[in-house]
Formats: C-alpha cells, sequence, structure tokens
C-alpha cells in the first residue's frame, strides 16, 4: 500500500488566522511551563530586555545637541530591538509578551488561574532579571564611559520617566505595548530567524523612538540611575558638572509608585485588551470560526459552563 505524500515544505509567511492558532497554541504551552523553568526563562527575558537597554543608552549618549531629537530616538530605538531579538530568538519569557496568552485564555484553554500564574511569576522574574543586571552594570563602572556621558544619559532617561504624570505612565504605556505585541504577533507568521528580527525592529523601534513606556525596561533604566546616584564616584560627578541633588525625582518609591505601577497597568491594556483580546475576537471567537476543531480541548482545570 502505498504511502500518502506529505504536504510540501513551504517558507511561506503564516497568515493572520494561522498566526491566531498559532498563537493561542504557544499561550496553552506557556501556561503550562513548570514554574522553576518559567522563572529562570523569565529571569533571562529581564536580562536580555535591560541589555537592550544598555546599548540603547550608550549609542544615544552625548548625542543631545548633536543629532536632531528623532534621529537620536530612532537610533536609540534600533539598538533597543536587541532585547526583544534575544527573548524571541533566544527563548525566554517576557511579562509584555506573554499578555497575548489571553487568546488561549479567551478561547477556554487556559484557566484565569494559569494565565495569572504566569503573568506573576514571569513579572518577578523579569524584575530579578532586569535589576540585576543594573546592579552589573553600576558595579562595572560603564557609566562613567565617555568621560560620564553615558551615566549622565541614564539619569537623564530615569529622570523623564518618574517626572510622568499617572495617565501619561498609563498611556504611554498602552502604546507601548500596543506595539510590542504587534511585534510578537508578527513574530507568529514568521518561519525563520531573518523573519523573527524583521518583524521586531520597526515596532519596536518604533515605541522607543515615540516615547513610549515599557515596564520591564523600565526595571533597568530607573535603578540604573538610582544606583549610579547613590553610589557614583565624585569624579564621575565633576566629569558631568552635576550632583545627585540635581536628580532628586530620582527615588525608589516614584520607581515603583508613580511610573512602574501606572506602565504595567496600561501595559496590560494595550497588549491583552488591544491586541489579544482584538484578534482572538476576530480570529477564534467560536461564532465566527464557525466550529470547534474536534481534537482542541479546553484546559481541564476550568469548570464547565
Amino acid at each position: 500500500m502505498t504511502q500518502p505524500t506529505p504536504p510540501p515544505l513551504s517558507l511561506d509567511s503564516l497568515l493572520p488566522p494561522d498566526m491566531a492558532k498559532k498563537a493561542e497554541a504557544v499561550g496553552v504551552s506557556k501556561a503550562n511551563l513548570g514554574p522553576f523553568r518559567m522563572l529562570a526563562l523569565a529571569v533571562l527575558a529581564g536580562a536580555f530586555i535591560a541589555l537592550g537597554a544598555v546599548f540603547m543608552t550608550t549609542v544615544t549618549a552625548g548625542a543631545s545637541g548633536v543629532l536632531a531629537y528623532g534621529i537620536a530616538r530612532l537610533v536609540g530605538g534600533f539598538a533597543f530591538c536587541l532585547g526583544l531579538i534575544l527573548v524571541v530568538v533566544a527563548g525566554a519569557e517576557l511579562f509584555t509578551g506573554n499578555n497575548l496568552i489571553v487568546m488561549a485564555w479567551a478561547s477556554r484553554k487556559v484557566s484565569t488561574g494559569k494565565l495569572l500564574r504566569n503573568w506573576v511569576i514571569v513579572y518577578a522574574g523579569n524584575f530579578i532579571g532586569a535589576i540585576l543586571t543594573a546592579y552589573g552594570l553600576f558595579l562595572s563602572g560603564q557609566y562613567a564611559f565617555g568621560q560620564g556621558a553615558v551615566g549622565l544619559q541614564a539619569l537623564t532617561i530615569a529622570n523623564a520617566k518618574v517626572s510622568l504624570t499617572f495617565t501619561q505612565a498609563v498611556v504611554l504605556g498602552i502604546f507601548c505595548n500596543a506595539l510590542v505585541c504587534l511585534a510578537v504577533w508578527l513574530c507568529m507568521s514568521a518561519r525563520t530567524t531573518t523573519d523573527r528580527i524583521l518583524s521586531i525592529l520597526f515596532p519596536i523601534s518604533a515605541f522607543v523612538a515615540a516615547g513610549f513606556e515599557h515596564s520591564i525596561a523600565n526595571m533597568y533604566f530607573i535603578p540604573v540611575a538610582l544606583f549610579i546616584k547613590n553610589g557614583a564616584t565624585p569624579a564621575f560627578w565633576e566629569n558631568i558638572g552635576k550632583t545627585a541633588a540635581d536628580f532628586g525625582n530620582i527615588t525608589w518609591s516614584n520607581f515603583l509608585v508613580a511610573n512602574l505601577l501606572p506602565v504595567t497597568i496600561g501595559n496590560i491594556i494595550g497588549g491583552a485588551l488591544m491586541v489579544g483580546l482584538v484578534y482572538w475576537f476576530i480570529y477564534l471567537r467560536p461564532s465566527w470560526t464557525g466550529h470547534k476543531d474536534a481534537t482542541e480541548q479546553p484546559d481541564p482545570t476550568l469548570k464547565k459552563a
């Protein structure tokens, strides 16, 4: 008896309906990771995003007054893309991208408990990875490079972030994670590493250039400035012509309450609601797709209606 011929392999990118199915399946896989693996991958993601922030801070140091504002922001945006490229290609768990797990949750393939478990563990792991990277960079003395230009840029970035109003931080967080989750959504269409990198470049560089707020990136940007403010050498302050008192707004309370809290709220709205649930409604909602695949089973931990 002859065996059926397998379908030909294709390098064509997936179309949106298939992207939605893939995003749903990825969400189920992420929600069912073991807690220790999940935490370890989250720590990596926090460090990866922090490395993108380090790259951005370094390449834009000293750019003020030399490059036009928009050009400097664009350069920084492309540099920051390193973070999400590492997360997607190397493999890691990022809270902002994991907002798309709501697609599997809305299809009742992931319980509310598993969704929140993932978000809490991954958020905590991202925080650990980002803040450890910030402290490591401080200990390295990298902030003093370029006659202190790198450290001054880190302080300037953090000062702007903690000076936002609550409403500004929420709205900037909404737009940011809409673009981050769109980048992750575009990666669902990818067949190759090159596809993934190209899918990431423009949404991520756009959010950075526009000045939107990313909660995980801010877990690096603001703590590194706090470490510099509280522990930089006298020679550093002399080189930049400023003192720690010039950055009085950069405090731990302003970091946690005035920035991280509202930005996180905005990120969830922008990622989970504006991207995840919208694409679920368009492509996965049962009354629109017409039927459910008999092979697809809901999460057994969910109660029957």
